[in-house]
């Protein structure tokens, strides 16, 4: 279906449209992982030098989702009214999606362990899962809000393999005691200081919302002086999607504002376009080194940056080890003579616009990632940004588009899937009691409302103490009415 949106056509996915689109079942060959996401990309006319997909990786991450349950309530969530009552998928079933991830897209893929917050799930099989996934040859990220994730589970994560680390801060999180994003730094700040001195690429994930969009400079510059453990911040714009009680985005809120707030915090002209990650409409991704405090754009040459990007494209860079990332990147340089010229041009570019810095600094230097994740709303799938999308969740059918996903996520979470039994192979019930299984694979079509309040969030919890509140009001109202009569009979 095609509409008109500030004079552009675009192509949004009709409701039958997005009851139709499967998960991704089919399996490629090993030796062919790469191919469906290029010929996705060509049928989207994105296969171009700068695109990153299809060439570094098949697909940019998967998200593992391991509980529904949170321990916050967000005013932007894009869990489902039913998420707290769907009780925590299998660990065999777990297995299972983690080798069809690994089948799909091979080793070095980067799973994130989310939910939900992961932290809620046991300890033992968080550890598992992780341990899991390290032994595949894929790499674990664990998302979190980080209430729970404590030094001690860090440590013991990072034991089995844990790469990647990713804080979610920010206002939609409601913390109490907070009224600012620069207030939050307080937070950020100890878990910052949580995990220094671990074998740990430390992110930072931000919901842009209208409510913080002004803060994103002076947020930037906060990190600006933690690049010694902070290696990337994700912003990722305001979806209407999930149980939220946000709804639509504020108009002046996109990739191109948020592009020029990270700039103006950076104090430097980024470029944003030195490569593609899938779709450019839904990421966008810049990095610069950080030296002395300040930032030095490495995408400055965008052409010299997509032939770099074609020569090394089966090269795998270590995240939390920094000298083997210099050293293989290196390796791959001096194997590419085609490559040393403008490398060299580039490298004194660099050196000369960064001298001071780098002798205030005493040669040493940081990176810092900005990355932009512009999430579709549920009722407006775009046809193109859905077929090129480079993040999946990984489903009990395949891999999914994570946008298209949150739009259908109850006929996911809901439905009743194999698992096997004392009397062999039965159908685990998302919303039985623990350990229920039933011989109906129907999905169980249930108002959230006769919940308990502690299983509601979002906006029908507003919804259902926006009503109680008027029942109160009004039953007290009854009451001094009642009053007022019987003292007029008197």
């Amino acid at each position: 279906m095609i509409f008109s949106n500030d004079g552009l056509e675009i192509n949004y996915l009709t409701p039958s449209e997005v009851k139709a689109w499967q998960a991704y079942s089919e399996i490629p060959e090993p030796t062919q992982r790469n191919a469906p996401m290029i010929q996705r990309l060509e049928e989207t006319g994105l296969w171009i030098p700068s695109q990153i997909a299809g060439r570094r990786w098949p697909m940019g991450c998967v998200s593992l989702e391991i509980t529904q349950r949170c321990n916050l309530d967000c005013t932007l969530c894009y869990l489902s009214e039913h998420s707290e009552a769907v009780r925590d998928i299998p660990l065999a079933e777990i297995f299972r999606r983690i080798d069809l991830i690994e089948a799909h897209y091979g080793k070095n893929t980067d799973i994130q362990v989310s939910g939900g917050d992961p932290t809620l799930r046991n300890r033992d099989e968080l550890i598992q899962i992780v341990k899991r996934i390290t032994d595949k040859g894929m790499r674990a990220a664990l998302f979190t809000n980080g209430i729970l994730a404590t030094r001690e589970l860090l440590e013991d994560l990072c034991q089995v393999g844990l790469v990647d680390v990713a804080f979610h801060v920010d206002m939609t999180q409601q913390r109490k005691g907070f009224h600012s994003e620069m207030a939050l730094n307080g937070i950020r700040e100890k878990y910052i200081d949580r995990v220094r001195g671990l074998p740990l690429a430390v992110y930072f994930n931000t919901t842009v919302y209208e409510g913080n969009f002004h803060e994103i400079p002076a947020l930037v510059h906060f990190f600006r002086k933690h690049t010694d453990v902070v290696r990337l911040i994700s912003f990722q714009l305001q979806a209407n999607t999930g149980r939220g009680v946000l709804k639509d985005r504020a108009v002046q809120i996109n990739p191109e504002t948020t592009i020029e707030k990270i700039q103006a915090g950076a104090n430097k002209a980024l470029r944003f376009d030195g490569v593609t990650v899938g779709h450019p409409s839904c990421n966008r991704y810049a990095i610069a080194f950080s030296i002395n405090g300040n930032l030095y754009d490495v995408y400055d040459d965008p052409a010299f940056i997509a032939r770099v990007l074609e020569a090394t494209k089966d090269t795998v860079l270590s995240r939390t080890d920094r000298f083997h990332a210099v050293k293989t990147a290196g390796m791959a340089l001096l194997k590419t003579p085609q490559l040393w010229g403008g490398a060299a041009r580039w490298f004194l570019r660099i050196l000369w616009a960064a001298k001071f810095d780098l002798w205030a600094a005493r040669g040493k230097v940081g990176k810092l990632s900005f990355y932009i994740h512009n999430f579709m709303d549920a009722c407006h799938l775009e046809h193109d940004r859905v077929k090129a999308c480079v993040f999946m969740v990984a489903t009990q059918d395949g891999p999914l588009s994570m946008c298209l996903h949150n739009a259908k996520r109850d006929d996911y979470i809901l439905r009743p899937f194999p698992v096997e039994s004392a009397n062999g192979e039965a159908l685990w019930q998302p919303l039985g009691e623990r350990g229920a299984v039933s011989e109906t694979d129907e999905i169980q079509r249930i108002d959230p409302k006769i919940y308990p309040i502690k299983h509601l969030k979002g906006r029908l919890r507003e919804q259902l103490k926006q009503e109680r509140n008027e029942n109160r009001l009004s039953g007290l109202q009854q009451a001094l009415k009642t009053d007022k009569d019987i003292v007029l009979e008197d």
